[in-house]
């Protein structure tokens, strides 16, 4: 479904990506780990054309997509959940989950996902009238990926979605990923918490300034020593 190949990306003259390369097949959840400064939320923004490689290319759905614009990756089925959320503080629920369908015409089908929004994440139902901006970390999350889902996604770019988050929280965002993985929307999870990403994921590359280093099945990073020792924090 996607592939990206060597790509190199720079901010400036700073270049945060050096060659990296991979691939997420259709149906899986993908997970990148890595530090702070890996490079890991610069892949996501290469991929949804918020910066584009200098070099390399990356291909959606067999199309070149390495120079398009955001709008148009959007349009092909690429939505991004950014780092931080970013929902719209002075907008209700409702109306911040229907910014995620503007690309959108079909009025009855954003309705439906309205409804299925709602359904996955009933606490935002209960506060639809609500201004984003006095929702929980947690509730603020879950709006986050109720309105990328609006725009339904072939594949969801989620950067960092526990980041702040309570643990309990945590382990629900992490089974809404994993419900929206089977409802048949490819994930590719950027994520601090290794271990649980690394436990819903199907396969998993760590990146470490800029590079890839290691790849594999979720299950064989999780009991990788060199990731159980830099990621993990056990021996």
């Amino acid at each position: 479904m996607l592939e990206l190949t060597a790509i190199e990306t720079f901010y400036g003259n700073i270049q945060a990506l050096k060659g990296v390369s991979l691939k997420v097949a259709q149906g899986e959840i993908v997970t990148l780990i890595g530090a702070n400064g890996a490079g890991k939320s610069t892949t996501l923004m290469s991929i949804s054309g918020v910066v584009h490689p200098r070099k390399g290319s990356i291909a959606f759905l067999g199309e070149d997509v390495t120079a398009s614009s955001t709008e148009r990756i959007v349009s092909m089925g690429i939505t991004q959940v950014p780092e931080g959320r970013m929902i719209f503080p002075r907008l209700t629920v409702r109306e911040n989950l229907l910014m995620g369908a503007y690309l959108r015409k079909d009025k009855a089908g954003v309705r439906d996902d309205e409804e299925h929004a709602y359904a996955l994440f009933p606490v935002l139902r209960e506060r639809r009238s609500q201004m984003g901006g006095t929702l929980s970390g947690g509730e603020q999350q879950m709006l986050a990926i109720g309105r990328a889902l609006m725009a339904r996604p072939k594949l969801l770019l989620l950067d960092e979605p526990s980041l702040g988050l309570a643990p309990l929280v945590v382990e629900n965002i992490f089974e809404i990923i994993v419900q929206i993985n089977k409802d048949g929307v490819t994930v590719m999870l950027v994520e601090q918490n290794a271990q649980m990403a690394l436990q819903i994921a199907h396969r998993g590359y760590v990146l470490e300034t800029g590079h890839v280093t290691l790849e594999g099945p979720g299950k064989d990073l999780l009991n990788n020593p060199k990731v159980r020792s830099a990621y993990l924090g056990l021996d």
